[in-house]
């Protein structure tokens, strides 16, 4: 089995001390529904191999200490990793501090990175429905110190529109909030199709963040290079990391 990570890269108009990756489900040595990549400890995975696959993944991408691993609970909980009492139980994590990986884990929801154009700030996002439906990408930003006109946004790959079938109430629940995330829903039969990634979109657009990357590859589609839980159920993780590298 390869146990060398494989990441995508990650392509958006960052600075050059931003550093940034999104993890496929290859390149670990979980086994079963989890293999091999899988970098969360909760879904059932053996321990040590989740522990092998994230060591792995340090090295691989050089980073000086671990990412900070969250206990994500589809809230609204923003984290500043900055803080020594801020703890790991949230779905977002902002900092500072070169180095510190801001990380979020995901087997279907949407990946948001953010850093600020002058490489002070980075931040990362675990937006499911839960999470958009919230504010937590609007509270992410309002935590940067610069303005939302000189943060960069990355989404990365979710679950797409054509897999992902909702009911009325979260047709409802977003349209009577925000008409305009009208736009982000197609009505197929009796369901209605969710796209994730446009209605961050539409989100960060709306609070002054303007310069958006989207990878819009689909999770569901891909059982080769990604987890998704809503194809599998007994699954894994992939993570998106941002940091600062003083040394770039």
């Amino acid at each position: 089995m390869n146990s060398e990570p494989h990441c995508l890269q990650v392509e958006w108009p960052a600075p050059a001390r931003v550093r940034a990756a999104f993890t496929t489900r290859k390149g670990g040595r979980s086994r079963g529904p989890w293999a091999s990549l899988n970098l969360a400890s909760h879904v059932g995975d053996e321990p040590m191999a989740v522990a092998a696959n994230r060591a792995a993944l340090a090295a691989h991408l050089g980073i000086p200490g671990e990412p900070c691993w969250l206990e994500q609970v589809h809230s609204d909980i923003l984290l500043n990793l900055d803080d020594p009492a801020a703890g790991r139980r949230g779905d977002a994590a902002i900092t500072t501090t070169p180095s510190r990986v801001a990380t979020v884990m995901v087997a279907d929801c949407l990946p948001v990175l953010l850093c600020d154009e002058r490489a002070e700030q980075v931040a990362a996002v675990h937006a499911g429905w839960r999470g958009l439906a919230a504010g937590l990408i609007n509270k992410t930003i309002a935590a940067f110190s610069a303005p939302p006109a000189a943060l960069i946004a990355w989404l990365g790959p979710a679950i797409g529109p054509a897999a992902y079938r909702v009911g009325d109430d979260l047709y409802t629940r977003f349209v009577s909030a925000e008409p305009r995330f009208a736009s982000a829903f197609q009505r197929i039969d009796q369901y209605w199709h969710m796209d994730l990634a446009r209605l961050a979109q539409l989100q960060l657009s709306a609070a002054g963040v303007h310069r958006i990357s989207r990878s819009d590859l689909c999770v569901h589609d891909d059982a080769q290079n990604f987890f998704s839980y809503r194809r599998d159920g007994e699954t894994g993780r992939m993570a998106a990391l941002v940091w600062i590298d003083n040394s770039a």
